[in-house]
């Protein structure tokens, strides 16, 4: 049996938790942050966990992670 690759998109993108969750960065942080609040930027700097409905096909995609 050969050898599972990584979509190498996906290594970049989520990484693991301590506990085995995955973890994830948030969206809407890269343009118009004008129009956004001091508040709602700062907590969309923090990372997230990965929904239990998606983590199912985030470790087909990292077999390895």
């Amino acid at each position: 049996m050969p050898k599972m690759k990584t979509r190498r998109g996906a290594a970049k993108r989520f990484s693991k938790t301590g506990t085995g969750k995955i973890k994830r960065h948030k969206a809407y942080l890269r343009h118009i942050l004008t129009s956004k609040t001091r508040k709602q930027k700062r907590q969309l700097g923090a990372s997230a966990v990965v929904d239990k409905t998606n983590e199912k096909a985030l470790r087909r995609l990292l077999p390895y992670l």
